[in-house]
């Protein structure tokens, strides 16, 4: 499901479809999981969560989000977040930046809800790779 979602944000990123197409897209395989999954326990005599505990106490959300700008003049950025951080400040900086006037406009089109989603379904790995002639942008977690 993970590869799915990548696939679903990356054509979202490319401008093949819209953040609510993107959306709509990650709520049926969210759907499509659950039907999986609640049929699975219906088979089994007693479900294992060790796995679900574990992932959800550590795992994920003690990865990453590690943003790097780098420019031809040298002024290279490098931003540390942790995935706790930024699923924990996500709606309230958001929420927070829509009422300063100069931020709004770069922040009404940012739809929160698919962030958390991807947050919540483990997005791994490089998420951004821009490359222009005088920059390069990258987004990975890890």
């Amino acid at each position: 499901m993970k590869e799915e979602i990548s696939k679903v944000l990356s054509m979202m990123q490319e401008g093949k479809i819209d953040s609510d197409k993107a959306s709509e897209l990650i709520d049926a395989l969210k759907e499509k999981q659950t039907a999986h999954t609640s049929q699975a326990v219906q088979t089994l005599r007693k479900p294992d969560y060790s796995k679900k505990l574990s992932s959800a106490s550590g795992g994920y959300l003690d990865k990453t989000l590690k943003i790097r700008i780098t420019s031809q003049e040298n002024d290279n950025v490098n931003i540390n977040l942790p995935i706790k951080l930024v699923k924990a400040v996500l709606g309230t900086g958001l929420s927070i930046a829509s009422n300063i006037p100069q931020a709004a406009k770069y922040v009404k089109d940012i739809d929160i809800d698919l962030l958390i989603d991807a947050i919540e379904s483990e997005l791994d790995g490089q998420i951004v790779d821009i490359r222009s002639g005088e920059e390069t942008v990258i987004v990975v977690i890890e």
